[in-house]
């Protein structure tokens, strides 16, 4: 009897375990402190040099989200990030990824000015991709938590011109 409560529960949290979040093809990653909350088991460029670098050697594209910690709008947009699993697989398949508390030195990772969050595209040529853009006017690469469909598009954008501009 206690054996066969034991196997049923052994199951249940294997069950319960596989359907939580996304895990990448390769296994569980140790998380890393560059990740800063982003998604630990995700793997971060430390620096945009670094992040450039692997863009262009990988051919993916670099994606840069631009946040602060104590940002109450940063921290919003960083749940639901992390929640979506689809969003961090494709994070992990698709995309170098690089999350800044700081600006860079590179004026056009800012064409319409200094604010959190930004999330922003590199392509593997180096070029920033000013063309994929948020919905607001006045701050063209901010996402919202309600923004996460039009994150997604974008992000099948930024691989769209990879493929038919490289």
């Amino acid at each position: 009897m206690i054996k066969s409560l034991l196997s049923a529960l052994l199951v249940l949290v294997a069950v319960s375990s596989a359907f939580g979040k996304y895990i990448p093809k390769s296994g569980k990653r140790i998380p890393q402190t560059l990740s800063r909350g982003w998604g630990d088991q995700l793997v971060w460029a430390q620096t945009y040099e670094e992040g450039l670098y692997w863009s262009r050697s990988r051919n993916k594209p670099l994606v840069i989200i631009f946040h602060l910690a104590d940002c109450p709008h940063s921290a919003a947009l960083k749940k639901v990030i992390t929640e979506d699993n689809d969003i961090q697989k494709r994070l992990d398949e698709d995309f170098i990824i690089l999350n800044l508390m700081y600006e860079t030195t590179d004026k056009h990772l800012s064409p319409d000015g200094q604010y959190v969050p930004r999330i922003m595209f590199v392509d593997p040529s180096m070029t920033v991709r000013a063309d994929i853009n948020g919905r607001y006017r006045n701050r063209l690469y901010a996402y919202e938590p309600a923004d996460l469909t039009l994150l997604k598009t974008n992000m099948d954008a930024a691989k769209k011109l990879l493929k038919s501009e490289l």
